[in-house]
């Protein structure tokens, strides 16, 4: 039958079947190497996470929660010196102790005006430590593992990448934390001008147009 598929006059419908046949192979081998990554998952990534969760949920307690809160409460200070606790130190201490997207309640001991701020810095950081505890952002972790995928195809070791994420992550929400703390001030400061034109125009008289509106004059 092979054979006499390659004379000439071979009907076209046996070359169509041929296609999407091979197109229904390809289609089932996507999901099939879906299925071996998912239990490669299963299999390393998983036990890792839960043992890490638990190791994480254990530290804290040995800490201490209260001490932990205590970090933010300083980093709502005011002063530049505070920068670096704002949004380095209490960013990377939210998202490794309490994950995503638990991180982001840090955020209350923060004034107002710098809440935005430390939200960009906390939710850009929950990427880039994924190569060293990937506990962090488990539901996330494909991203990390689709860079990771291609550095192993090339032969390079994945730690020095991991540490390489790591450090960039640093220098980016520290300052991404500044650049939208400026932003904030700046819109914040509009706002309240915008409130004190509204009252102020709110306390002004209103004006008197017609003869009949315009108050009588005196010993009238």
């Amino acid at each position: 039958m092979a054979d006499f598929l390659r004379f000439p006059g071979t009907p076209p419908v046996a070359g169509i079947n041929d296609t999407l046949g091979q197109w229904a192979e390809n289609f089932i081998d996507v999901f099939r190497q879906g299925g071996e990554t998912f239990v490669g998952l299963v299999i390393g990534i998983i036990p890792l996470l839960i043992v890490l969760l638990t190791a994480v949920n254990a530290l804290i307690k040995l800490i201490g929660p209260e001490r932990i809160d205590k970090v933010g409460e300083m980093a709502g200070r005011p002063g530049l010196r505070y920068y670096p606790i704002r949004y380095l130190v209490l960013p990377v201490l939210a998202v490794f102790f309490l994950t995503n997207p638990m991180a982001y309640t840090m955020g209350r001991f923060l004034p107002e005006r710098d809440k935005p701020a430390f939200y960009d810095s906390a939710v850009s950081f929950v990427h880039p430590p994924l190569g060293l505890f990937p506990h962090v952002n488990a539901g996330e972790l494909f991203v990390y593992a689709g860079i990771a995928a291609g550095i192993t195809t090339l032969g390079r070791p994945l730690g020095d990448l991991a540490v390489r994420y790591f450090y960039v992550g640093l220098i980016v929400i520290f300052l991404r934390g500044i650049v939208t703390e400026t932003i904030s001030r700046i819109l914040f400061a509009r706002r309240a001008a915008a409130d004190e034109e509204k009252a102020r125009d709110a306390e002004e008289p209103e004006v008197a147009t017609t003869a009949g509106e315009r108050p009588a004059p005196e010993g009238a």
